[in-house]
Parts: C-alpha cells; structure tokens; sequence
C-alpha cells in the first residue's frame, strides 16, 4: 500500500537570515542564497504589450509581410534564378526608414562568418566526410547574387549587404500603418547538402544520375520588426536559426516537367501539372484512412529514367504563415491521406515524398507519423490550423517549414533497417512535423532562444512517442537521462544564446525538455501542467512569444508561484543531487517507570560488549572469594522499578488531562532524516519508505521543503511502524544525478567486470615478426612445382570465367550482398 502525499499550492517566504539593504540597491541574491527569489529583476517590465500575466496586451502589435515569388530550378546548373515581390505592412507605432531582410545563403559565401567563425577540426582523426567538406567549401560558389532592388514602379532602391543581411534605404520613412511594396531579383546556386552541411540542397544519386532538391532558406525575406529587439537581425552564423514575420505567400515553381514538387501550403493547378489518375487517387485519398499512392513506387522507378526536355510551373499559396520551403524531383514516390483530427472534426492532408531508397520503411512509417502528431499536439495545444503537413525524404536529416519538413533516415540498400533507423525515422518525423506549432505558429526567437522552439517541441515529441507504443525507446524527456549532462563539465544555463551554446543538443533540446516533462509529471502535476501549457499555446498562437511570456504564462494559469523552477533549471548550471545523511530514530517516552524502565533493559542487553569485558568474563573476580565485600550497590540495579516512582508516576498521569493523557500513550515511531542537497538545484522531494512489515509508503514534499536552508534540512516522519529502508527519488523522476546516495541504508554500489585473456611477455605488434612471416609466404610461392600443360588450360579456363568452381563463389558473394 502506498500512501501519496502532494502538494497544493506554494508559497514563497523570505530568509529571515538575509540582509535586505543590498536588495533595495538593486543587487541580486545569489542563487545559492535565495534559490526562491522572484525573477522581476531578470525579466522584462511588463506593459500595455505584454501583460504581467504572460499574456499579449490591448497594445501588442506584429509586423507582416506578403510574398509574392516567381523561381526556375536548373537541374542542369543546380541553380535557382528568383524574383519576388514583397508587400510590407508596418503595423508598430514607429516610423521605419530602412528595412532588414535576410540573405541566409551567404552563410556558404567563401568570406560567409559561420565558415570564418568554425573551429578547426580534430585533424588526427579527419574523415573522409570532413575533409570533402573542407575541399568543397573551398570551391563551392555560395551566397545571393541580387539583380535588381526597386520599388512598386521598377525605380530601383539602395541598399547594402551586411554579411547575410540586407539593409533597403526608403526613400521617405514608412510611418505607423502604412504599407510599402518592392521587388528584388536574384540568383543562386544550390549547395550539395551531402558534402557541406546546410538546412537545405540537394543530393546526387549516381546510379540514376538524378538529384532531390530540398529548398530552404532560399530567398530575400523579411527580418522581424519586434516591441522586445527592434530589428532582430544578428547574423545568420548556422545554428541560431531564424526570426519572420508573418504573411500570405503565393509560389510559382518551375522545375523540370518529370519533376514532382512538394510545398508549403496547397497547391493551386493541380489540373495543369497532375496527369488525370494523379488526380483520381487524391480523390480516393480524400476518404480514405490509410495513405493512399498518388504515385506508385513503380511509377517512381520509371520516371527515374526519363529526361524531359519542357518544364512545368507549379503554383501554391500558403496563407498565415512565417516561411515556405519546397522540394522537387523525379525520383518522387508520394503517398497522402486526408486525416481528421481533434475535437471539431478537423481535417488536414498528410503527405509523403521519397524516393524508391526509402523503401519499405517510408510508405510504412511516414505518412502514419505525420498522421500521429497532428493528433497529439492537437490535444495538448491547439488544432492543426493548415490545410497540409508534408514529410519528404532527401539529404537533409531533419528540418522545419511552415507545412513541410524535410526526414533523412533510410533503410540499407536491400530494405532492411535496424531497429534505431526505424526509430529515429519515427521520432524525426514527429519533431519536424511538429515543429509547425513551435515555431512556426507559437512564433518564438529562435535567432536569439533556440530552447523556445527545440526545447519545447522535444518535450510534445516525448508526449507522442509515449503514444505510439508501450516502451518507445525514445529518451529526450525521461529525467533519469539528462541528469549525467546536468552534473557534468562545461555547461552553459538554458537562458543562452543560440549560436553561444555548448553541447546544443543537451542544452537546446533534452535539458528544458526534460525541465517540462519533470514540471508537468512532479512540479504541478498533469492536470494543472497541460491546462496552464496549453493556455500558453493558445495564447500565443501567431503571435510572438518570448521566455517571459512562457514563464508568466504558466504561473498565471497553473496559479503555482515558478519562479524558483524558472531560475534553478533555466538560469543555472547546478543539478539535482539530494543525498539520505544521518538518520535519527526517536521514541516517546511514556513516563510510566514499568513501561519505560523494561525497554531500557532490553536495550542494555542489546548493546555489544567491549573486548576487554568479554574476554575478562571467565577470570576469577577476587569478589567472588571474599563474599563480604559486596554491598548494597553490588546488587543495585538503577533500572529496576521502586514503588516511590510507581507513586509518582501515578501522581503525575492524574494531573494530566483527557488529551494528554491520550498524547502520551502515542504509539508512534520518529524519525528525523537529514536531507543533504549536494547538487546545488532545488527540488522537490519523493521518498519512499519501507517498513518492518512489508509496506511502502510514498512522501512528497515540494521544492519549498528547501526555503529556510538550501543545503541539509532534516525531515521528521511519523510512522506507526519501524522504518527498515529509505529511498529518495524512487522513480527517477526528478532527475537526481548520483542515485548511489539515495539510500538508507546504504546500498553496496553494483558493478561487473569482465575476465581478459593474460597477456604473453612480449605481446603486441612484432614488425619483425610480420617481415619474417611474408618472407616465408614468399618463399613458398616460389618453391611451388609448376603445374603441367592440363593443369595450366584449367587454370585458364577458369580465370575465363569457364569451369563449375565459378558457381558457388557467385553464390557466395550474393549471399554475402
């Protein structure tokens, strides 16, 4: 049986201990000091903008930008040849006489910062992969070639190139309200994703000679115009990724005409680009529940081999959204289902585009995948808004669009796949895909905080994989698995900038995942964790929220004061490490001489005695042959009970009254157990305790239990039964980074070793001994008779090709590929 205790509610005390002057002068406590202060000193004032709730004000206000963009893919050239048009709608309260956009691909421009800025890499063991891309950054001719910049009436516009931005100079300020429209024409090649790392490009297929384009990050966009930074534009140096405004974008692609193009948003000239029984399956997809074929695998093969010589121009619109990325290929198998989800009967397509190398994993998996996620999120945030969500196969490993995303997992080249393929082609998918809430509806700073969007998005991964099957062995989430990373070497708090973190993966996307899931499932507990979480996403859904308004936000809804989890995991470096000290059994005394006096006895019984006493214990006592020296005291035992403490005794006991005489013939045991925070973070505390009969009994106390004093605070437990065992963080749930400590008693520390085979003297490498040996196959060579004429047309015959013994070794290779 388990008893669980939890809290429900917080409150925050003040140290009594503390000076408070220094705190009137502004300065801040250390976090070792107060771990409980508020955070008002490090978050933004609140405003008319953005509320003290977290949520966004009367006053708060976004720019947009629409897009209107026209672009060819040479697949002979690998280049893009654009031109768009930009309508910018200035909806803050300033007057703007420039603007910002981004030019992502001079990022792989040869004097590019992100290239300047890399360190060198480990030389002694360089792979081929690392050496191939220092050769092709070397040569690659990366970065926009900008043709034209003019306004609404081609009267061409200044403008100057900040490494990956671009400044426009108006020619009269853009005031509060009012729009302006420009063009710009450009040009660039695509990168070969596969040789130099990028977030979009496109992969060769010899055998085939065909290629995959996947295209991001493309064209001239439009910097954010925020009331927190102004103009965010730090430079693009490859991690910290990006920050958009929001818009309506109509695309015309033209690509090769055997070419399948995949896009943001919905595609607009079906009739044009799709053969008839292209269109008949979207038409059996649309009622269907399992992903239908638009085009077979079969078909996929086929066109492959084709090379045609016109070109089609694919058209799609994309409404509300903050990007648009595509891809584009012949050798595209593309399956699709129109899934219905949530609770209003919502209906989106979900969409797959591979070639026959992803086969059979993707048409199992991926559709199925996209599938899942706009169920889960659903639930947890709010409904998939937009018409699509496409999952496409090519060289990049994973990463986000509006509506599209792009999954690289594949299976060995004759179909079969480990179980970590098929895993992490699952888990990609789910996070690309649901990177369409975070970032690109809940439209965080991901230049500035990348945990905002990875962060977050790892932990509703966690919440869909735990959905997909019992025991998914999925990890970025589970306490238990960030805590080696927390007690480590070399960290840097959450709150760090995107392209200033160390260990990305750790920081950006398991630690605040982890922080989240152990707030939902130990902190607040689930139901006020996903009312508060997805009042959040509701909040901020296509708008523009920053750390404050997450942390604001769910305190406000869960109405649990944060403060201290939001400056523990999320400003600090400390971990979790909550250690069983000394623990101490008192009892009650009774007062009642016969009661009290009989246990002392037993427990003098029990004490040990000290080697000199037990060894002595046969000797002749000289007592003993005198007889008359003992006296009263020989026989005197301060433990036996006098009728002068019974009548006492009695005495007192009838002065008591009714609930005192009841207090004191408690039969309870207690126990003071000193908890020792050896990682530094505050947490709360789970204990579990086993008692003499068998029974556990489950104790939760809050982060609160460490107000007073931060480092060793001692517990007193009531129990009625003896206490044999204590554990602390019994279920790994809060992330505790050295488990050997969290028992009482102490448990042996588990370990295993293996048996080697003893070395010989003199083992290891023997160059000598090696020479020696090809000597002597030398030798042997050259003393081998010569074979005779029939044996030498035998030979010969069979180095042709001729003879039976050829079969088998076929048989053998084959079996071996």
């Amino acid at each position: 049986m388990i008893a669980t205790i939890r809290p429900t509610g917080t409150a925050f005390f003040l140290l009594f201990g503390l000076a408070l002057a220094p705190f009137g002068l502004g300065q801040t406590a250390s976090y070792e000091d107060d771990p409980f202060r508020q955070l008002e000193e490090l978050l933004p004032t609140p405003d008319e903008a953005r509320t003290a709730s977290g949520a966004p004000g009367p006053k708060y206000w976004q720019q947009r930008a629409d897009y209107d963009i026209k672009v060819r893919l040479d697949d002979v050239k690998r280049r893009l040849i654009g031109t768009e048009t930009i309508r910018y709608q200035n909806r803050s309260p300033h007057a703007l006489t420039y603007l910002w956009l981004q030019l992502d691909q001079n990022r792989l421009s040869k004097d590019g910062e992100g290239k300047a800025t890399e360190p060198a890499p480990g030389m002694d063991g360089l792979s081929y992969g690392q050496l191939d891309y220092l050769l092709e950054s070397e040569k690659f001719d990366g970065g926009v070639k900008l043709k034209r910049v003019a306004d609404k009436a081609g009267k061409e516009l200044p403008y100057q190139v900040v490494k990956t931005m671009m400044r426009i100079d108006l020619p009269e300020p853009l005031m509060a309200g009012a729009t302006v429209e420009f063009a710009i024409d450009w040009e660039h090649n695509v990168v070969d994703e596969k040789k130099i790392w990028a977030r979009g490009g496109y992969e060769w297929f010899e055998k085939d000679k065909n290629a995959i384009y996947e295209i991001a990050q493309w064209y001239p966009r439009m910097v954010a115009y925020t009331d927190v930074n102004g103009w965010q534009h730090k430079q693009f140096l490859g991690k910290g990724e990006f920050t958009l405004e929001f818009g309506d974008y109509r695309v015309e692609i033209t690509a090769p005409a055997d070419h399948i193009v995949a896009a943001s948003g919905e595609l607009r000239n079906a009739d044009k680009v799709l053969d008839e029984t292209q269109r008949a399956r979207l038409k059996e997809a649309e009622k269907a529940k399992e992903p239908v074929f638009i085009v077979t695998p079969e078909e996929a093969k086929t066109n492959e081999k084709s090379r045609a010589k016109g070109e089609k121009t694919w058209v799609f619109e994309a409404k509300n959204v903050r990007d648009f990325a595509w891809a584009s290929s012949r050798k595209f198998i593309w399956d699709a289902v129109h899934h219905g989800f949530g609770e209003g009967g919502k209906k989106a397509w979900a969409m797959s585009y591979y070639p026959n190398e992803g086969e059979p994993l993707w048409s199992r998996y991926s559709t199925q995948a996209i599938m899942h996620t706009l169920d889960v999120y659903s639930k947890f945030t709010f409904d998939y808004p937009y018409p699509v969500a496409i999952s496409v196969n090519g060289p990049v490993f994973g990463m986000e669009y509006p509506m599209i995303c792009f999954n690289g997992p594949r299976p060995e080249e004759d179909g079969t796949y480990s179980e970590r393929t098929k895993y992490g082609l699952i888990s990609v998918i789910i996070h690309e895909v649901g990177h369409n809430w975070f970032p690109m509806i809940v439209n965080s700073d991901e230049r500035q905080w990348t945990w905002m969007d990875e962060g977050l998005n790892t932990f509703l991964q966690f919440l869909s994989e735990e959905e997909w099957e019992a025991d998914y062995p999925g990890a970025k989430g589970h306490a238990r698995t960030i805590a080696p990373y927390m007690a480590g070497p070399g960290q840097v708090p959450i709150m760090t900038n995107s392209d200033s973190l160390k260990q990305f993966g750790n920081n950006a996307y398991q630690k605040p995942a982890t922080a989240l899931n152990v707030l939902r499932e130990t902190v607040l507990g689930r139901e006020l964790f996903d009312f508060a979480f997805k009042e959040y996403a509701r909040r901020w859904m296509f708008k523009r929220p920053s750390p404050a308004d997450l942390f604001r936000t769910m305190e406000d809804a869960s109405g649990v004061d944060l403060d201290w989890f939001w400056r523990g995991w999320f400003y600090t470096t400390k971990h979790v490490d909550v250690a069983v000290g000394k623990v101490y059994h008192w009892e009650l005394r009774t007062g009642d001489p016969d009661v009290d006096k009989a246990k002392d006895k037993l427990k003098r019984e029990e004490k040990p005695r000290d080697p000199t006493q037990r060894r002595n214990a046969e000797l002749p006592k000289r007592i003993d042959r005198f007889p008359d020296l003992k006296d009263f005291y020989n026989a005197y035992d301060e433990l036996d009970v006098t009728e002068a403490q019974r009548e006492d005794y009695q005495k007192m006991f009838e002065k008591l009254d009714k609930d005192e005489k009841r207090l004191l013939k408690t039969q309870r045991h207690f126990y003071v157990v000193e908890l020792e925070n050896r990682g530094g973070l505050v947490t709360p505390v789970i204990l579990l305790l086993t008692y003499e009969n068998g029974k556990t009994e489950e104790i939760r106390m809050p982060a609160e239990y460490w107000r007073y004093e931060t480092r060793r605070v001692p517990k007193l437990l009531l129990t009625r039964y003896p206490v044999t065992a204590i554990e602390v963080d019994p279920y790994r749930e809060t992330a505790d980074a050295d488990e050997d400590n969290n028992y009482w008693p102490a448990r042996p520390l588990e370990r295993t070793f293996q048996l080697r085979k003893d070395e010989q003297r003199g083992g290891g490498p023997n160059p000598m001994r090696e020479k020696q040996a090809a000597e002597e196959r030398a030798r042997k060579v050259a003393d081998k008779p010569k074979d005779s004429g029939a044996s030498q047309g035998g030979e010969k015959k069979k180095a042709e090709g001729g003879g039976d013994s050829q079969k088998p070794a076929q048989q053998e290779r084959k079996g071996k590929d």
